[in-house]
């Protein structure tokens, strides 16, 4: 990895292998699950790492930050909350 690039496998309260949403995908019912947050230093560019897709999908996609949202229960299902970008998780435990 070049050295400009700063990779972390936390980010706003999640860890590698949190599920998430991804917001802009126009995959139905697909599942993420959180990989790492990179940041490019020389630019601030930023993006985040997941895995999934449809069912039995394993492709890895970079979505920017403000796409990510914690995963919404039933009871919430038709609601969108802010993204990880504007309102991190705090960590349990």
């Amino acid at each position: 990895m070049p050295s400009e690039l700063e990779r972390s496998t936390s980010w706003a309260g999640l860890r590698a292998g949190d599920p998430v949403d991804v917001e802009g995908t126009r995959l139905r019912c697909a599942q993420w699950t959180f990989l790492a947050h990179v940041r490019n230093r020389d630019t601030g560019e930023e993006w985040v790492e997941v895995v999934g897709g449809r069912s039995g999908d394993r492709k890895l996609r970079s979505f920017r930050p403000g796409q990510v949202y914690a995963p919404r229960g039933r009871m919430a299902a038709g609601r969108r909350s802010v993204s990880l970008a504007e309102a991190p998780q705090l960590p349990f435990g």
